[in-house]
């Protein structure tokens, strides 16, 4: 049978989470000030950016970002189709990834850059809708290619940070993506949570940001 997480470890988790994402967005609360700022000066929209993503047990709830792109990219994404990373390579459409999307702003390129856009999804974890670490929390077109046993993904709350964010995000294909995500779940400590929070780090320190 499938291991499955025991209450004192769910509490466990949740309460790290909760910890250290009240103090992150203490500590971040200059930053997103000035962040904003930037925002609203080069380019016109809304600061944060909502979209809904599939969570834990299936349930949707609604991510918060640092909006990136211009205000009518959901529009324009017909036209930068085309520019897929992976279909392009792959003939795999289920994952929409463009490197030097022409959607972007200049101050979204630096916030991607430095992982800084994702920032305030410190507010879900501390609603309880995601986690520190977890799997990545699907949009809907994508959940919908996740079947049979991948369903797992969603045993634990998706997570800002994982085993797809520290391996190689934007460049890593859908399925391989879909068993990092199955391996995390299955395999959950406390102590893996904290070793891949460690990862993390350098890796924004390195500007591996996504796209």
């Amino acid at each position: 049978p499938p291991p499955r997480l025991s209450r004192s470890s769910r509490l466990l988790k949740r309460a790290v989470d909760v910890a250290l994402a009240a103090a992150g967005l203490v500590a971040l609360a200059p930053l997103f000030a000035l962040v904003a700022l930037a925002i609203a000066l080069d380019s016109r929209g809304p600061v944060f950016f909502r979209q809904t993503r599939i969570g834990a047990g299936d349930r949707p709830f609604r991510i918060w970002k640092l909006r990136t792109m211009v205000v009518d990219a959901d529009e324009r994404k017909d036209e930068v189709a085309h520019l897929n990373k992976h279909a392009h390579e792959g003939g795999d459409r289920r994952m929409f990834k463009i490197p030097d999307d022409p959607r972007v702003t200049r101050v979204g390129r630096f916030l991607r850059r430095y992982s800084l856009d994702e920032a305030p999804q410190l507010l879900n974890v501390l609603c309880g809708q995601m986690s520190l670490v977890g799997a990545r929390p699907l949009v809907v077109d994508e959940d919908r290619h996740v079947v049979n046993w991948a369903r797992r993904r969603v045993d634990l709350k998706p997570g800002i940070t994982g085993l797809w964010q520290v391996a190689g995000r934007s460049d890593i294909p859908f399925d391989e993506m879909v068993k990092l995500d199955y391996v995390y779940v299955t395999t959950w400590s406390l102590w893996n949570d904290c070793r891949l929070l460690a990862r993390t780090l350098p890796v924004v320190a390195r500007a591996r940001g996504g796209y």
